[in-house]
């Protein structure tokens, strides 16, 4: 992660995002969303994750974080982006029908040329450059942010329409992951 960006005080909720190296179209399919979701899933229970809103677009995913317990908000993001990008690749490797595969982890494999902290693939882009929400303002419009992101590249009309975000749990809808929403 850049020195430029850090997460400052860690009781704050955090939006966050994170983008797929050359934002390569990864999530469009669901093995890997179903991966990350999993591993969002593990973060909340193991790691002391606090999800407040998220968003999986094909190539990124937009959130608003905190934390409970001891774990750092940094360290948090830090381990889920190591182990969704190492079962993410593997799972790319071990897809006989993924026809994006020798492409995919080409461009994987040359991003860790450049790269200290990645051996063999590199997938993540290395920042996730956080916001701390410090006044309703901020939060509300990184909030609306999320949830309006596949309103406003055609995916869907309506936010709450979107499976893969929790623009559903704002209206009353039950989505894919626990939330605790901001009120």
């Amino acid at each position: 992660m850049s020195e430029k960006y850090k997460v400052g005080d860690q009781e704050m909720l955090h939006f966050v995002t994170f983008a797929v190296v050359h934002w390569v179209d990864v999530f469009t399919r669901q093995e890997y969303r179903d991966l990350l979701l999993d591993s969002l899933r593990h973060c909340q229970k193991e790691k002391g994750l606090v999800l407040s809103a998220w968003c999986l677009m094909s190539n990124h995913i937009h959130m608003i974080v905190g934390r409970r317990g001891k774990n750092k908000i940094d360290e948090i993001i830090r381990d889920f982006k190591k182990y969704t990008s190492v079962h993410i690749c593997r799972a790319i490797e071990n897809n006989d029908l993924e026809s994006r595969k020798k492409w995919m982890l080409d461009i994987f494999r040359n991003e860790a040329i450049y790269s200290s902290k990645h051996q063999k693939y590199c997938f993540w882009q290395n920042s996730y450059h956080p916001i701390e929400l410090s006044n309703r303002k901020i939060t509300t419009q990184k909030l609306n942010y999320i949830h309006e992101n596949p309103v406003k590249v055609g995916i869907v009309e309506h936010a709450e329409d979107y499976l893969y975000s929790s623009a559903r749990d704002y209206v009353g809808i039950k989505g894919l992951i626990e939330l605790e929403l901001i009120e």
